[in-house]
């Protein structure tokens, strides 16, 4: 190989090596980029949790007529509602009373589900989460009054003493397990 194409095929080399560095810079600062954007996101989801923690709030949204921001004040000044349940645990039985207002009539707080249609009571869920991201999902008719009829209630004392920081409480009468009662509750929406 001549020397004249040695040096050519070493500027290439070096152009190659160039290229590659350039974009490895530029990968990296796209990523320390992204990086920053998502802490700043995880710190705005923070700083917001922290506020509904200090209000207290329970969002009520999705399907229904109008959306609510309901405080425990708020839900202490509705019709409430008195429940002793037992279910299975995975340390045995567990047995309480709740005090606090049916989801039926946080719905109808909220002007009842927004849809005009034959029997909408049937045709609707509510995805309840807590604080932690735990969800369940029951239907409509399994609380409507006219139909399933289950006293599943927002809780906000246990035992007659407050919930507190524990938060508000999905109450599942008759269930057989705790699974449906989602702790620390703050949305539920109709789908």
């Amino acid at each position: 190989m001549s020397a004249d194409r040695k040096l050519v095929r070493a500027e290439h080399n070096s152009g190659v090596i160039w290229k590659s560095a350039r974009w490895l810079q530029m990968a990296s600062g796209a990523v320390l980029f992204l990086l920053t954007i998502e802490a700043a996101v995880a710190a705005d989801q923070s700083a917001s949790g922290e506020s509904i923690t200090q209000s207290s709030a329970l969002v009520l949204d999705g399907k229904v007529k109008h959306p609510q921001r309901l405080s425990v004040d708020a839900l202490r000044k509705l019709p409430a509602e008195r429940v002793e349940v037992s279910f299975q645990t995975g340390r045995g039985i567990e047995k309480s009373s709740y005090t606090g207002v049916l989801l039926w009539t946080l719905l109808g707080e909220a002007g009842g589900i927004d849809d005009s249609a034959k029997a909408a009571e049937l045709r609707h869920t509510i995805s309840i989460t807590g604080r932690d991201g735990y969800i369940v999902v029951i239907s409509t008719g399994e609380i409507a009054p006219d139909f399933g009829g289950k006293a599943a209630m927002i809780a906000y004392e246990r035992d007659g003493e407050e919930l507190g920081d524990k938060g508000l409480r999905v109450v599942m009468p008759g269930d057989k397990h705790g699974g449906r009662y989602v702790r620390d509750v703050v949305e539920i929406e109709v789908k």
